[in-house]
């Protein structure tokens, strides 16, 4: 298809169309518009929603974009390939800051007379309507159009990135796509929905001295003689409008070869040199794993990995289709601010990214109310992917901690069910939550689990093959996951998909003969409405993986109520190996059991009891004192990960705490076990550390400092004080721990310090690091300072970082100033993440006049943002209830131990 500049499309076309007016039919005879090919498609079906007329739908595009960096703007025509099912004068797209100065009507070929089009924009539905002269007939056309748009300074549409360069320190600026959910629109007039596939010819015109880049290899460079050039590349596959990708900028590109003749690449800001060699090192193998894992082999000639240096308050990534976008933070190892967290950060988000190639990019769901069935999968194998790579990492036990999250919103009343009824693009914006992602992953494990490793796999491979290209809803895959012979999979799947909730399992256990005897009932766990739920609870099917001791697991579905007679005694874990997702309401006895029992258990029980009896106290199902009596009994060379987690709770505890003795006693507790692990561990990161054990050492040293060890806060003290000598003395992976340790104590001279180190850096992710320290500090007046240079525009990206930062520490205070300076805060936030933006920033406050507040905030915002809101008022509503009672119990409980 020949590509069309905006100066050659208005050249040809008749002079009422450029100037937007109306025009009568021009065609020959006055008959109605007639294509010249037969249709070869279908409209979308009733099942699958859209915000469009089921009246056509696209084949291809040809896009040709001419961007303006430096004035924030672009012009592009379209040539988009359609096919009409049914006799219309109108065709909508979608379309959003776009302003159109042509639009035409062709044949599919291109061939006969241009009929003018009229256009009429709809802001508030986001689509352009092109109404002919008159009716046109089922078929297949081509809709050329000419616009012009604006380049975004956040992540919607096509967005500028300003960074310093990394040679120079000079400001430059890079231009990015970020098309996931609704945005595409903004950058040329399509069907933007992921049923609408089509496939893509991108085009642009840039900067001679500048690389672009897209879903597919360049196809050829044209040299204009100008200081520019026009950079065409390949066609696309089949895929979804989201999935399309463009950049351009000052870049390097460093590549290898993969699995099966793929090239994969790493693009990023000229002079980031070997920042970029661990993403690229642990790139290619992904390709052929994940090749095997699905059994259909990724179908692109290359997968680029694009560092944006920058942040969102959104999205980390995107997995546009051999195109993937991950900020700079993420994907590049800075040397001065690189850790073991980092390094596993970049290693996930990769994993996760490079897993939606084939499960999101090859199968998308049809709607974006399965929009699980593209993050819990991709969450799912991330972790799958990291632990056969890295099984050092013990990553399969971060699955308790993603549960965890998932729980936490889940027994909420604002919660929603996995796959959820999505009707607006607010909506749609609202659902990247930690039901889609942590729940979903939780919810694949488990069915996993139930179906055996081997029939799972098999049917993920029915399920890719069969659906390949195509779009499909979630009862396709519990359909190939039957088939392939995980029968019974889909009622348990449709009950912990299709309604919200946690389920509670309640247990008590006797022992005698040599045979446990377990009673189990079913209810739901709430946090907010425990009364409501346990009158009338949800019911589910819920898989058990039941085990007594040290005997092999039982596997039992439960539903309601049960007992189970079980060989041997001992302490019994009823979800064994942590693979359901529920919670488990143990008796007395059986805690205590599994209290003494707890450092002979496998880490991830160990991990999942201590979590799960935490929140059971802290939604006050059970008192403080079991799940302390757990969290006491972890020993203190536990597996690295368990250790990491059970220090965080202890700080957790001790923040709950308000009088001097009760700290004391809690912070001698803390101190007198894990100190010793610190002092074996060392201050610095070593070359035989794991990742496990690196994260362990600066859990260690942020939380034993937090509590005050006086060894710990000299050693902080000594360190920041040499940054004033020497800027790069803090340099290594350890960085940015004692930044956060030191910094939210900082002194006057010590902030303007730090905040002078941040402007003079060159590398934005240490600027990131310096900008966040800046804003959690403990001092009130610094803290409005962090404010007031969150404003100045001396930040960057990193201005609304930095209020969020003022949030942790004084979140009243964030939040009033965010409000109160509205309309300048939104410009530094993407549009998609507004509402729970302000509304996050007053989520750690203790104060219930913030409900007031919120209460306020929430009349103000669109019905279809406000669940933004509504869990962020859950969560302080319920934290306002339960820390008084666990700081009670919590101080009985240390009192006791101290006898």
């Amino acid at each position: 298809m020949k590509r069309l500049t905006a100066l050659a499309l208005a050249s040809i076309a008749p002079a009422a169309l450029l100037a937007g007016c109306a025009t009568t039919a021009t065609g020959p005879n006055g008959a109605p518009l007639a294509a010249n090919a037969a249709l070869t498609t279908q409209p979308l079906p009733a099942s699958t929603n859209t915000d469009l007329p089921r009246t056509a739908r696209p084949l291809h595009y040809s896009i040709d974009v001419v961007p303006d960096a430096a004035n924030l703007s672009f012009v592009g025509t379209t040539a988009a390939d359609v096919e009409v099912f049914e006799r219309t004068d109108t065709l909508v797209m979608h379309a959003v800051d776009l302003t159109f100065s042509a639009a035409r009507l062709l044949p599919a070929d291109g061939s006969g007379t241009a009929i003018p089009l009229r256009w009429t924009v709809d802001p508030e539905a986001q689509t352009v309507s092109l109404k002919a002269p008159r009716a046109i007939q089922p078929g297949r056309y081509r809709v050329d159009t000419s616009y012009s748009g604006i380049i975004n300074t956040q992540a919607n549409g096509l967005f500028a990135l300003d960074y310093p360069d990394k040679r120079t320190g000079q400001q430059v600026r890079g231009l990015f796509t970020q098309f996931e959910a609704p945005d595409a629109r903004r950058f040329a007039p399509m069907f933007d929905e992921p049923s609408y596939k089509a496939t893509f010819d991108l085009a642009a015109t840039v900067p001679t001295g500048q690389m672009a880049v897209s879903n597919m290899p360049v196809a050829g460079e044209q040299d204009l003689g100008n200081g520019t050039k026009r950079v065409t590349f390949r066609t696309s596959p089949k895929m979804s409008s989201y999935l399309l990708f463009f950049g351009l900028g000052d870049f390097e590109r460093v590549a290898k070869q993969a699995a099966d003749g793929v090239e994969v690449g790493i693009v990023a800001p000229t002079g980031s040199g070997t920042q970029s060699a661990y993403a690229l090192d642990t790139l290619a193998p992904m390709v052929g794993y994940y090749n095997d894992y699905f059994g259909v082999n990724y179908p692109l000639p290359k997968l680029d990995n694009i560092a944006g240096p920058g942040e969102s308050q959104f999205f980390g990534a995107m997995e546009n289709w051999g195109a993937i976008f991950t900020f700079e933070r993420i994907l590049l190892e800075d040397p001065a601010v690189a850790s073991a967290a980092s390094r596993q950060q970049l290693y996930t988000t990769q994993a996760h990214e490079v897993a939606h190639q084939w499960f999101g990019n090859i199968v998308t769901m049809a709607w974006w109310d399965d929009l699980w069935l593209n993050e819990g999968f991709a969450s799912w194998m991330e972790t799958k992917a990291t632990d056969h790579f890295n099984p050092q990492w013990h990553a399969l036990l971060s699955r308790v901690g993603g549960r965890e999250g998932a729980m936490d919103l889940d027994s909420l009343a604002s919660t929603h069910p996995v796959v959820q009824p999505i009707r607006t693009v607010s909506e749609t914006n609202q659902a990247f939550d930690a039901i889609a992602y942590q729940k979903g992953e939780a919810v694949i494990a488990m069915l996993e689990a139930f179906a055996g490793e081997d029939v799972w796999r098999d049917g993920i491979r029915r399920y890719m093959a069969e659906h390949q290209y195509g779009n499909t809803v979630s009862d396709d895959l519990w359909t190939a996951a039957e088939a392939a012979g995980a029968e019974g999979l889909t009622d348990i799947a449709h009950d912990f998909t299709r309604q919200p909730g946690v389920p509670l399992v309640t247990a008590e256990a006797t022992c005698a003969d040599g045979r446990t005897r377990l009673s189990l009932s079913q209810s739901e766990f709430s946090r907010d409405r425990k009364d409501a739920v346990a009158a009338n609870p949800t019911r589910w099917r819920v898989p058990l993986n039941v085990q007594v001791g040290r005997t092999a697991p039982v596997r039992e579905v439960l539903q309601g109520q049960t007992t189970m007679v079980l060989p041997g005694c001992g302490p019994v874990v009823v979800n064994g190996g942590q693979l359901g997702y529920f919670r488990t309401l143990y008796s007395a006895p059986m805690v205590a059991d599994l209290a003494k029992a707890m450092p002979t258990l496998q880490p991830i029980d160990q991990l999942g009891l201590m979590r799960d009896n935490w929140s059971l106290a802290q939604a006050g199902y059970q008192p403080a004192g079991p799940a302390l009596d757990l969290l006491s009994a972890i020993p203190a060379n536990a597996n690295p990960v368990v250790s990491e987690s059970a220090v965080a709770r202890w700080g957790a505890a001790y923040a709950l705490l308000d009088t001097d003795a009760d700290k004391a006693r809690l912070r001698d507790l803390a101190v007198a076990k894990y100190l010793p692990v610190l002092r074996r561990m060392g201050w610095e990161q070593r070359a035989n550390d794991t990742v496990a054990d690196a994260n362990l050492r600066a859990e260690l040293i942020g939380t034993l400092g937090d509590m005050g060890e006086p060894t710990v806060l000299a050693e902080g003290s000594r360190r920041l004080a040499g940054l004033a000598s020497d800027p790069r003395s803090l340099d290594g992976p350890l960085k940015a721990t004692w930044l956060a340790l030191t910094a939210r104590n900082a002194t006057p001279e010590q902030w303007e310090l730090l905040a002078r180190l941040a402007k003079e850096s060159t590398s934005t992710v240490e600027r990131q690091t310096y900008y966040q320290r800046l804003g959690a500090v403990a001092d009130e007046a610094l803290a409005r300072r962090a404010l007031a240079l969150a404003l100045s525009g001396e930040a960057g990206t990193s201005s609304a970082r930095i209020i969020s930062a003022v949030a942790s520490e004084h979140p009243e205070m964030a939040y009033d100033f965010a409000i109160e300076n509205r309309a300048a805060v939104e410009k530094l936030v993407d549009n998609s993440a507004r509402a729970r933006y302000f509304a996050g920033l007053a989520a750690q406050s203790q104060d219930p006049a913030i409900l007031n507040k919120l209460a306020l905030l929430r009349s103000g915002t669109p019905a279809d943002e406000q669940v933004a809101i509504d869990r962020v008022v859950g969560g302080i509503e319920q934290r306002l209830e339960s820390a008084p009672r666990m700081r009670e119990q919590i101080a009985g409980w240390l009192r006791l131990e101290a006898r």
